[in-house]
This record gives C-alpha cells, structure tokens and sequence, in this order.
C-alpha cells in the first residue's frame, strides 16, 4: 500500500515539473542583446572592409577575385546596377535622351493644362458667363416668306413694331399686345415686297418693290404717303440716314454693282453698300448736314470670296463696321472705316446672312444658312462663342433687335419667325444705371433751383 501511494506521489512530481525549453523563440532581453552586438559586429566589418579594401571598380578584393561567390539575384542587381549608372559600353547617362522627343501633331492642345496651370477662373472669363436661354420665347408662322438671299424682309421699329414681308403681302406685329394687321397688299400678279425699313424715329416705313419703286407708308395712319420710282430692279436694300432714304436694287442705282446689302453708320458719316459682285464700297457722306453720298467710294474693299449682303455698323464704335459673306466666302471681317483697314476676320463655317450688334452687350449676333441654319452670339473683339442657337430647319435669312435691345428675331427660309431672349438686362445692372440716372436728374433740379433762387 506505501509503495503504492509513494509511486502515485512520484508520477505526479513528474507531471507538474516544467523542463527547459530548448526550441521556439528567445526571450525579448536575449534578443535585443544578440541584435546590439550583431550591428556592431556588421559595423566593425563595413569599416574594415571600407578603408583602403577596394578596388578603383568598386568592388571588394574578395568580390573582384572571384564574383562567383556572389548569388544569382545579387549579380542581376549588379550588372543592372552599372548599366544604370554607366549606360551600355559605359556611353549612357542616366535619364538621357538617345534622340529627340515627338513633336505633337498639328492642331494638338493639352486640354488638361488648363486644370494644372490656372488655380482661379480669369475675370475676363467669369465677366463673359451669363445665361443665354437655348430655346426660342415663341415661335410665329411665316408662311410664303421668300427664300432669297438679297432680300430684306423684316424690320423692327422703335414703336415695337415689326415688319414682315410674306411675298406680295406686308404685315405687322405688335411685339407688346401680340396684334397682328395687314398693312398692304400688291395686286399685280407676280409683284413682292423685296425690303422693308422703318424710319429710325417715327411710324414711317420704307417697302421696296419687285418692279422697282419705294412705297412710303404711315403705319400709324395706315396709309401709302408716297411711291418713289427710279429703279429699273427691284429693290432689295433700304436704308434711313436722318430723313433721307437711300434704297439699292439691281439697276446699280446706288453704284454700279448689283447692290444687296447697305447700310448708314451711326452719325450718317458713312454708307456701306455690298454687292453680288463680291465688293464691299465705304462712301463717304458729303453737303449740308452730311446727308448725302459722295459720287466716289472712300474705300473698296475685295477681300470678301461672295456676295456681301449682311452688314452692321458698331453702335458704340461708329467707324467700325461688320460685313458677312456668302457660301463660297462665310466669315465675318471686321473694317476701320476711318483708316480703311481690315481689323480682324473669323471664318464662320456657314453662309452669313445677317448681323447685328447688341446695344447692351459688346456682342455681335449673326444669322446663317448652309450648312448649319444655326444663330451664333458672339462677344467682341474676342469673337468667343457665347451661345449657338439651333431650331431653324432652313437658312436664317434675317435678323432685327427689339428697341429696347433685349430680344432678337429670326426670320427663315423654313416659314417661321422665333423669338430670342438674348440680352435679357442684369437686374444689378439695371438698378445701377436707374439710381444713376435718379441722381442726375436729383441734381439737375437742385441746381435749376439754386440758379432760380439767387
């Protein structure tokens, strides 16, 4: 029985004793030893092997001896090494050129340098974004309006009144009320209305004929004041300088060329005519007041490749003068008057039809036919693209801006007549000038008043 309990004590001593490990990993303060004396050991041998052990290569004398000693991977990392650094046969350099970089193809702009190179938007830029709205404020039937290029078929009067010629027929529509009247009919067979043109200030308005004379009516009368005859062609330009008509036809009454464009300049200093016969004439106004044309142009200018039928006179830069081309030319250039040099021309890609300017933007508006039939704003002088308006279905063959410069109607060879809002006016703006304006008038009577007091 003792033995028996004396064996059971001892197999559990056995059980409970911890022996030594002698495997796994070494305790922390063991480690940090064996690394200390590991670096200063590696230490020892760099120095060591660092002064005066090398060879001019670079190599240790053991490794120049015999470079089999070294391992696979160590000798790919050396010879890639010294290709790197000394090129192949030692003529290389690292990150050079062997031959000259690709020059970009013609026409290639970076357009992601503009993201890396500007950090705010440029005030020229931000002054030029404003809301344009794509699509027209209305849409009117035109029907039977003629599809010809020399034509001038609508005009827009200071009274609100716009003037639509429909082949033999003249009608007028009221842009406040939305009233439409027939103003006159031709009765001839085969006669049209080629142009129209209000007086600037008044309710008169000038009708070109087919067979070549001017009707004068009163609108406000609805009555034919007077018929001027003269031309052997029809009609189709007209132009107001003061109180004194100036038309153009097919006869060359005007000059000798088929005229189909013209125009007086702000101040009636200047008359622009453009001809079928691809050149654009300044003619210099002469007499009393300055109201009528010298017998010889100032300037003839050629550089147009087409007809040159739209022309508009800046508004705010009386000397400067806009002129489209047809087809076969499509850009619009831009003319000094009083130098008679040419300013600048843009190619547009379409037929120009028809130009004006806005009278309260610095912004050209331009009317085209092939191949886009599209209505382009354009801010000037840059001749940035502020907006493209799209929806006519044939060429835009006229255009005209309300009196008070904010909308813009198209006419087109399509029968229809869209309504812009182009120039809508700044509210900011509009208070601005009204307070201005206020403050003028504010001082103009006070001192009216202190004048009448002392």
């Amino acid at each position: 029985m003792k033995m028996t309990h004396f064996q059971y004590l001892n197999d559990l001593n056995n059980l409970v004793k911890m022996d030594e490990i002698t495997k796994g990993p070494l305790p922390r303060w063991q480690r940090k030893c064996l690394d200390e004396s590991n670096t200063s050991l590696a230490s020892n041998v760099s120095l060591n092997t660092t002064r005066g052990s090398k060879s001019s290569n670079g190599k240790t004398p053991r490794e120049e001896e015999d470079p089999d000693l070294l391992s696979p991977s160590q000798r790919e990392k050396q010879r890639i090494m010294t290709e790197n650094l000394m090129g192949n046969e030692g003529e290389g350099r690292i990150l050079a050129f062997r031959d000259k970089a690709p020059a970009p193809p013609e026409g290639y702009q970076n357009s992601m340098k503009v993201i890396y190179t500007q950090s705010k938007t440029p005030g020229s830029v931000k002054g030029s974004c404003r809301y344009i709205s794509q699509a027209p404020d209305r849409i009117l039937d035109a029907p039977e309006i003629i599809d010809d290029y020399y034509l001038n078929l609508v005009d827009w009067s200071a009274n609100n009144l716009l003037a639509v010629a429909l082949e033999a027929g003249l009608f007028l529509w009221n842009a406040g009320t939305g009233e439409v009247k027939q103003l006159l009919q031709l009765e001839s067979q085969g006669e049209y209305v080629s142009s129209v043109s209000w007086l600037q200030e008044g309710t008169h308005l000038a009708v070109g004929v087919s067979n070549g004379t001017v009707q004068l009516w009163d609108a406000a009368q609805e009555k034919q004041v007077r018929t001027l005859t003269g031309h052997s062609g029809r009609v189709g330009s007209l132009a107001w300088n003061s109180y004194v008509l100036t038309s153009g036809s097919r006869s060359g009454h005007v000059h000798q060329h088929d005229v189909c464009g013209l125009r007086w300049s702000p101040g009636g200093r200047y008359l622009a005519t453009g001809g079928n016969d691809n050149i654009l004439n300044i003619w210099p106004a002469v007499g009393s007041g300055q109201i009528y044309s010298a017998s010889n142009p100032l300037y003839t200018f050629s550089a147009h490749q087409a007809a040159v039928k739209a022309l508009a006179w800046c508004p705010w830069q009386p000397n400067v003068l806009a002129s489209g081309g047809g087809t076969a030319d499509r850009c619009i250039r831009f003319w000094n008057c009083n130098m008679g040099t040419l300013l600048n021309t843009v190619d547009t890609r379409s037929q120009v039809c028809s130009l004006l300017w806005s009278t309260t933007y610095k912004e050209l508006v331009s009317g085209h036919g092939f191949a886009n039939n599209q209505i382009i704003i354009w801010k000037y002088p840059t001749m940035q693209k502020m907006a493209e308006l799209t929806g006519h279905t044939a060429r835009v063959l006229h255009l005209a801006l309300s009196p008070d410069g904010t909308t813009v109607v198209s006419a087109g060879a399509d029968e229809t007549l869209r309504v812009w809002k182009c120039f809508q006016v700044d509210p900011a703006a509009a208070k601005k000038a009204a307070t201005a304006a206020s403050s003028s008038t504010s001082s103009s009577v006070s001192n009216i008043l202190k004048r009448s007091i002392r």
